[in-house]
């Protein structure tokens, strides 16, 4: 679960984002701008699904399945207003979501449940599916660039499920707005 000195990070963070341009208010909801963000996120699923069912490379399996999370997580910023900028983008995104999406994925995980006393487990799996980001981005990150292979082959399935989780329940939130 996000901790609260996390969320409150995330807050500054993104203030400071929107007032030195790193992050974006869109004046104009663009399409097509919509559109690739969204099927970069598919596409790089379908090939991190590829690459794992025909045992190629750990670490791409890895940084795919990251950015198949990456591109939703833009997409559905995108969606609600906001572009993030090129600079720290990854981490820019990762708080951005923390701020803009962690109500309302908690909000359309209750409703997946039958009952509205699950709403502490649809706190505690809204910020699972955020923390899949952090933990993914860094993984990312460090695998890229630090890590032996015998090390990432470990890490692989559970890059590709906290993606597919995640797009998934993202993707909820997409077409609820749509």
């Amino acid at each position: 679960m996000l901790n609260e000195k996390r969320i409150k990070e995330a807050e500054s963070n993104v203030r400071s984002y929107l007032k030195e341009g790193l992050l974006r208010k869109i004046a104009l909801f663009n399409k097509n701008i919509f559109k690739i963000l969204r099927r970069n996120a598919y596409e790089s699923l379908d090939i991190a699904n590829f690459l794992y069912k025909n045992k190629k490379s750990s670490l791409w399996i890895i940084v795919v399945s990251y950015y198949s999370m990456y591109y939703i997580a833009n997409a559905l910023l995108y969606k609600y207003g906001y572009k993030v900028g090129e600079k720290i983008s990854h981490k820019v995104t990762a708080d951005a979501l923390i701020v803009f999406v962690r109500n309302k994925l908690k909000n359309s995980l209750i409703e997946s449940y039958e009952d509205i006393r699950d709403e502490a487990l649809a706190t505690i799996k809204s910020d699972e599916l955020l923390q899949y980001f952090d933990f993914e981005r860094k993984k990312r990150s460090f695998i890229q660039y630090q890590t032996p292979e015998e090390i990432k082959l470990s890490k692989v399935k559970t890059s590709l499920k906290r993606a597919k989780e995640f797009v998934f329940e993202v993707e909820k939130l997409l077409e609820d707005e749509i």
